[in-house]
């Protein structure tokens, strides 16, 4: 099962456009966050597959009730930031990174962040100081209240209520941290004296909000993520094989090197049956198309051992896609920048998409139904003739809080093998709502995201998520401490 064009769940609120008619007075901008989330709960409404998808009835429970939430913050709505934080509770409360919306105002709209001084990060069981400016608070430092609120309940009503989903664990990791990033929301209290606790030490620290610095930033990805390395193989170690693959959306120069990628594998591919063992490594990747996890997975495997592996695995996954008008133009266009970009196999996916979306349209069709991509094997797991010899070395898999999407396929890819291995944090969910396009409001100041298919019978169902055998709860995600953790876990083998 291939997921070309599957875009992670959005967690932040990217400015991608730039508005036709920008509010000026209080009252105008209140209509126009009650317009707009009234036209995103209509969009999503009439085109999103959830609405007539009967295996999730709470779909348009949850969208009806992010319309209510959203309307009753329109109401109170004064600004600009007051008009983005509206829109995002709205976003939020669908409860689908797959589903909702997201302002998308021009970037001379966008609010100066502050911060107090100090990056936060979740590691498990509670929010650490990361790094920070002064000696105070210490590195390391948990932060166990703000304002004599515990932090776990301050994080849901300050950063849950408007970005990602407390649901799932790996949003804790990813998100948490910017419960101290003040972006203007007046929806909010920001924290004003925290408790910190430190070497068995507890003390309190009055916070002062400023604009956030370059550190600010670098920290802030720094503290999920970790450094980030090129695409592509290295050697950390004798015999530890790493690859990087940050992003499963890569530009022409990623494409290009993960080409390489692949054809260095096939071309050595003894170095790694003979190595120590293989790392992949997904730090700072929330998704795109999953065909570049599955090229891995044929080079590290070889092709049909996977594929026999993977069409067992989904021999019961159906693909219904929604039969529109803006889907087919979607795909259409989708066609001819895979053609642009010499992506053969996606533009023939896309076109024989195209060919089957438009005749289900003209009949009045709601769905276009596509079975698996073949039969599932008798013998799955057994060798056959023509198989190259098999990979048995471990693989370790780093998995990053954010990952979803395309990640997630990855992750459903690389278990199919007993030898695989996740380290690092709980990923993200998703939905079994896939192949998002979207599309921008006609007043241009917010952008819908609609899915253009559901999966039917996926075995990682709605919400699922995956746990690392081992968890990574060190502060610093460098590639060093990293390395660390899985020598570590080699001697235990």
């Amino acid at each position: 099962m291939k997921n070309y064009f599957a875009l992670a769940a959005l967690a932040a609120f990217p400015y991608l456009a730039s508005a036709t008619t920008l509010p000026q007075a209080p009252e105008q901008w209140r209509q126009a966050a009650i317009d707009d989330i009234e036209a995103g709960y209509r969009i999503t409404q009439e085109n999103h597959p959830g609405t007539y998808d009967q295996a999730n009835p709470g779909f348009a429970g949850n969208l009806a009730a992010a319309r209510t939430l959203g309307l009753r913050y329109a109401a109170k709505v004064t600004d600009a930031r007051g008009y983005e934080a509206a829109i995002l509770a709205f976003h939020a409360r669908v409860k689908d990174g797959h589903a909702g919306m997201y302002p998308s105002l021009p970037a001379g709209e966008s609010y100066q962040p502050r911060w107090p001084g100090f990056v936060a990060a979740w590691r498990g069981d509670g929010l650490y100081v990361y790094a920070a400016t002064g000696s105070v608070p210490a590195k390391g430092s948990r932060v166990v209240s703000c304002d004599g609120v515990p932090i776990r309940e301050l994080v849901k009503s300050n950063v849950f209520a408007f970005l990602g989903r407390e649901e799932e664990d790996g949003m804790w990791w990813g998100q948490a941290g910017k419960l101290f990033l003040d972006w203007g929301n007046p929806f909010i209290n920001l924290p004003k004296r925290c408790r910190f606790e430190h070497s068995g030490k507890q003390s309190d620290l009055t916070l002062n909000w400023t604009p956030r610095s370059k550190e600010g930033y670098e920290w802030l990805d720094a503290s999920q993520n970790g450094d980030q390395l090129p695409i592509g193989l290295s050697e950390p170690q004798p015999g530890l094989i790493w690859a990087a693959m940050p992003s499963f959306h890569p530009d022409e120069q990623g494409r290009a090197a993960y080409q390489a990628m692949f054809d260095e594998m096939k071309a050595n591919r003894q170095r790694l049956l003979s190595a120590r063992a293989v790392v992949a490594d997904l730090r700072h990747n929330g998704g795109g198309s999953s065909l570049w996890s599955l090229s891995f997975s044929g080079a590290l495997w070889g092709e049909a051992r996977v594929q026999r592996r993977v069409a067992a695995y989904f021999a019961r996954t159906e693909t219904w896609y929604r039969a529109s008008k803006e889907n087919v133009q979607f795909f259409a266009s989708l066609a001819d920048q895979l053609h642009r970009e010499g992506q053969v196999e996606p533009e023939r996916w896309a076109r024989e998409l195209v060919e089957k979306l438009q005749p289900a349209l003209q009949r009045g069709d709601i769905w276009a139904v596509s079975k698996g991509d073949a039969e599932a094997p008798a013998h799955p797991e057994a060798d056959v003739e023509g198989d190259p010899a098999p990979f048995t070395r471990p693989l370790y898999v780093i998995v990053p809080g954010q990952c979803a999407s395309a990640c997630l396929d990855a992750l459903d890819y690389f278990t199919r093998f007993p030898n695989t291995k996740l380290i690092g944090a709980p990923s993200s969910a998703d939905s079994t709502y896939m192949e998002v396009r979207r599309q921008q409001l006609d007043s241009g100041r917010a952008t819908v995201i609609v899915p253009t298919k559901v999966y039917v019978n996926r075995p990682r169902g709605n919400g699922e998520f995956y746990q690392p055998a081992i968890t990574v709860s060190a502060l610093e995600w460098s590639t060093q401490n990293l390395v660390q953790e899985i020598e570590a876990d080699l001697k235990k083998r």
